[in-house]
């Protein structure tokens, strides 16, 4: 059994949204011949986690929320919010790894049925995987630039600071590997006897 410190039902509710959406693509032609109803079926569970992951389950799960507001000028803007660690409910560990896994490996099992529905040639069931790769990735976009937006304004670090930060990291590493004793390529060189 899995110890949960918060309320299990956010839990549960975040994985079995993420499922539902999964489960009824995978068994629509079981039950209903119609494309249709399967189309609009899956697309509404696709929807109910999104709005489930990004207004209730990722507030509570991680602490994080982001949305999107357009001012009078027309000019949109995302904010993004991170919840401070000493605040009153402070995050469970196994909620957070359980909110990431899931984050994480729903658009990845989208884009697998994408690769099989194109490789079996069933175009019509892309347009279906592709709502449903952009909703769950939208999500996952939206909780990784929360995760890592400045503290101060909530704006997020843009991709390329990111990458930036860690090159520069890398690079600092490597200066002291070679201060340390030559450089890393001749370590794994002279390591590997390969020549």
């Amino acid at each position: 059994m899995i110890p949960y410190e918060k309320s299990p039902y956010i839990t549960v509710s975040h994985v079995l949204f993420k499922g539902l959406g999964l489960i009824v693509y995978l068994f629509c032609g079981w039950f209903s011949d119609s494309f249709i109803s399967s189309f609009v079926s899956v697309t509404l569970l696709v929807a109910l986690d999104f709005w489930i992951t990004k207004n209730i389950t990722g507030r509570f799960m991680v602490g994080l929320r982001w949305w999107n507001y357009i001012d009078d000028q027309g000019k949109s803007h995302w904010i993004y919010e991170t919840r401070e660690p000493s605040e009153v409910n402070p995050i469970s560990p196994t909620d957070s790894k359980i909110f990431w896994s899931a984050l994480f490996l729903t658009p990845v099992l989208w884009v697998v049925f994408f690769i099989v529905a194109l490789f079996s040639l069933k175009f019509r069931w892309l347009l279906l995987v592709c709502i449903a790769f952009s909703l769950s990735f939208a999500n996952f976009i939206g909780y990784i630039r929360c995760r890592y937006a400045k503290k101060g304004g909530g704006e997020a670090s843009s991709v390329s600071s990111i990458a930036k930060d860690f090159f520069r990291k890398q690079m600092f590493k490597n200066a002291m590997d070679v201060m340390s004793g030559g450089t890393p390529a001749a370590q794994t060189a002279a390591t590997s006897s390969i020549v």
